[in-house]
C-alpha cells in the first residue's frame, strides 16, 4: 500500500481518491451553504457567526496547516525511507502531542481575550442598522464556543497528515463530508431551536466526526503509545524549523482573507460579510476540486522523489499536475463567471435568501472568479517549495500578497463595496502566483518542460476562450427567470461548456482531453 504511488496508476488512482473526498466535500459544502442560506439568508445574525469562525478556523490553519503542509510530510517521508519506521513514529507522536498542548494553550488564551479581539476583526459589525454592541457580543460568545474545534481539528488534520504520508487517502477524503455533516445538521435541525446557537454547535459536531472518521485508520501504528513531546529530538527540530516561516505565511494568507471578508466587510454595512463569504465558497469550489486535490494527492509523491534524490522525475511530476490542474481549472473559472447568475440562485436562493440576496453575492462572485486560476496555481508551486525545504519563498510571497490585498481594499471597498474586494482578492492572487511561479522556474531553470508548460496553458487558454464566448452569446438570450429555466440554464451551460472546451482541446490535440477521453471510455466498458 505504502509503494502504491509508483506504479504507473498510482498518481491517478490517488488523485481520484483524493478528488473524490474534495468532491464529496465540496458537494456536501454546497449542500452546507445552501442550508445555511435557507436557514439565515444574510440576517446580521449570521454575519456575527462568521466573524466568529475566523478566530478558531485560524487557530486550526495556522498549527496544523504549517506542519502538514511545509514540515511534517516531508521529515516523515525521509525517516521512512533513509532510517526507521520506528524514528519516523516518534517524530510523529511527538508533533501531534506539540500541536495538541499549543493547540490547548492558545484556544484558553483567546476565551479569555476574545471580547478584545473580536472587535478588531470587525470594526463596522452592525454599526449601520445600530446594532454594534449587541451583534459583536454575539461574536464573542459564539466564538468561544467554537474555540473547542480547533482541538479536534488540530489531531485530525496531523492523523490526516499521517495517512497521507503512507499514501493513505481513503478515510481523510471522507472527513471532511462527515464535518460538513455536521454543520448540516446544525443548519437544518439544531438552529431551529438554538438558533445561530445551533449552527455554532453543529461546528463542532462536524469536527469531533472529522476525528473520529480516521482514528481507524492509525489505531493500529502504536502512535498513542508515542504520544510526548521531546523538544531536544532532531526531527522535531527540523519540523519546528521549517514550521516557523510557514507560521508567519499562515498567518498572513488567513489575514489576506480576513481583511477582504470581514474586516473592509463590515465597513461595507449590514450582510456584507455574508455575501461576500457565501461568493467565496461557491468561488472555492474548482479550486478544491482541480487544485488542492491535485496538489494534496501528489505532495507524498514528491516528497518521496526528493529523499530518493530524484530530481527529474520530481520535476515532471510538478510539471504534469500543473498541466493537468489548469486543463480542468481554467474553464472551470470562465464557466463559473458566465454561470455565476444561475450558480448562485440554485445554490442559495431559498427560504431567507432572497433574489436581492443573490445578485449582490453573484456580483462579486464574478470578480472572484478571476482568481480562481493563480489559487489553484499556488496549490502545488508552494508545495513544490517546501518539497525542495524552502518555505522562506513561498511566505514572503504571500506576505506580498497580503499587502496589495490591503492596499486594494482600502481603495476600493468604499467605491465598489464587496464587489471591490473581491477584485482586491483577484489580483493579490495573481501577483503571488505569477512571482512564485517565475521563481520556481529560475530556481530550477528555464528547461522545455517549463515551455512545454507554456504552451499549454496557451492553448487551454484559447479553447476556454472560445467556450466563453459561445456562452457569453447564448446565455443573454435565456432570461425567463424561473426556477426551471434557471435549473436548465446552469445544466445546459455547464454540460455544453465542457463539450464546446473538450471538443477544441482535441481539435487541438491537447494530451489532457485524450488522457480524459481515455479514462471515461475505461469507465464505460467497465459498466
Amino acid at each position: 500500500m505504502t509503494n502504491f504511488l509508483r506504479q504507473p496508476n498510482g498518481l491517478v488512482i490517488a488523485s481520484t481518491i483524493v478528488a473524490f473526498g474534495f468532491l464529496g466535500s465540496r458537494l456536501l459544502g454546497v449542500v452546507r451553504t445552501s442550508a445555511i442560506a435557507d436557514t439565515f439568508g444574510m440576517s446580521p445574525e449570521l454575519d456575527a457567526y462568521w466573524v466568529a469562525f475566523r478566530i478558531p478556523d485560524l487557530i486550526f490553519q495556522v498549527l496544523a496547516g504549517a506542519t502538514l503542509g511545509s514540515a511534517f510530510i516531508p521529515v516523515f517521508t525521509r525517516l521512512t525511507k533513509r532510517e526507521s519506521n520506528e524514528k519516523a513514529w516518534d517524530l510523529a507522536g511527538n508533533i501531534v502531542s506539540t500541536i495538541l498542548v499549543t493547540t490547548i494553550i492558545l484556544c484558553l488564551i483567546m476565551l479569555i481575550i476574545a471580547p478584545w479581539i473580536v472587535p478588531l476583526f470587525s470594526p463596522g459589525l452592525g454599526e449601520d442598522i445600530g446594532r454594534e454592541k449587541e451583534l459583536t457580543d454575539k461574536a464573542v460568545s459564539l466564538t468561544r464556543i467554537m474555540l473547542l474545534s480547533p482541538l479536534f481539528l488540530a489531531v485530525s488534520g496531523m492523523v490526516t497528515g499521517i495517512l497521507n504520508a503512507r499514501q493513505q487517502f481513503f478515510l481523510p477524503a471522507l472527513a471532511p463530508m462527515l464535518y460538513n455533516i455536521g454543520i448540516i445538521f446544525g443548519a437544518l435541525v439544531l438552529a431551529k431551536q438554538w438558533g445561530i446557537e445551533g449552527l455554532t454547535i453543529g461546528v463542532l459536531i462536524g469536527s469531533g466526526l472529522h476525528l473520529a472518521i480516521q482514528v481507524p485508520g492509525i489505531i493500529r501504528t502504536g502512535i498513542w503509545s508515542r504520544f510526548k513531546i521531546n523538544l531536544r529530538d532532531k526531527a522535531a527540530t527540523e519540523v519546528r524549523r521549517l514550521m516557523a516561516p510557514r507560521v508567519i505565511g499562515l498567518i498572513a494568507g488567513q489575514v489576506n482573507f480576513v481583511v477582504t471578508t470581514t474586516f473592509f466587510a463590515s465597513k461595507v454595512g449590514s450582510s456584507a460579510i455574508s455575501s461576500i463569504t457565501y461568493a467565496w465558497l461557491i468561488a472555492g469550489l474548482p479550486v478544491a476540486l482541480f487544485g488542492m486535490a491535485l496538489s494534496t494527492a501528489a505532495f507524498p509523491r514528491m516528497a518521496e522523489q526528493f529523499a530518493e534524490g530524484n530530481s527529474e522525475e520530481l520535476s515532471r511530476t510538478i510539471s504534469r499536475v500543473l498541466r493537468t490542474m489548469m486543463f480542468l481549472t481554467i474553464p472551470a473559472a470562465l464557466g463559473l463567471a458566465f454561470l455565476r447568475d444561475p450558480a448562485t440562485t440554485v445554490i442559495l436562493e431559498r427560504g431567507a435568501f432572497t433574489s436581492a440576496d443573490t445578485a449582490l453575492t453573484a456580483a462579486a462572485l464574478g470578480f472572484l472568479c478571476i482568481g480562481i486560476i493563480p489559487q489553484a496555481g499556488i496549490e502545488i508551486h508552494s508545495r513544490a517549495f517546501y518539497v525542495l525545504g524552502n518555505t522562506k519563498t513561498p511566505v514572503l510571497l504571500t506576505v506580498l500578497a497580503l499587502g496589495i490585498n490591503i492596499l486594494l481594499s482600502a481603495l476600493l471597498w468604499d467605491r465598489m463595496g464587496i464587489n471591490g474586494l473581491a477584485l482586491s482578492l483577484a489580483c493579490a492572487s495573481w501577483t503571488e502566483w505569477v512571482i512564485l511561479y517565475a521563481l520556481y522556474v529560475r530556481q530550477e531553470g528555464y528547461s522545455t518542460q517549463t515551455q512545454k508548460d507554456l504552451m499549454s496553458f496557451a492553448k487551454f487558454a484559447i479553447c476556454g476562450s472560445v467556450m466563453a464566448l459561445i456562452l457569453g452569446v447564448v446565455l443573454p438570450f435565456i432570461k425567463d427567470g424561473s426556477t426551471a429555466v434557471t435549473w436548465l440554464t446552469l445544466l445546459i451551460g455547464i454540460i455544453a461548456g465542457a463539450i464546446i472546451y473538450l471538443a477544441f482541446a482535441r481539435v487541438l490535440k491537447l494530451p489532457e482531453e485524450q488522457e480524459i477521453r481515455k479514462r471515461i471510455q475505461s469507465i464505460i466498458q467497465r459498466f
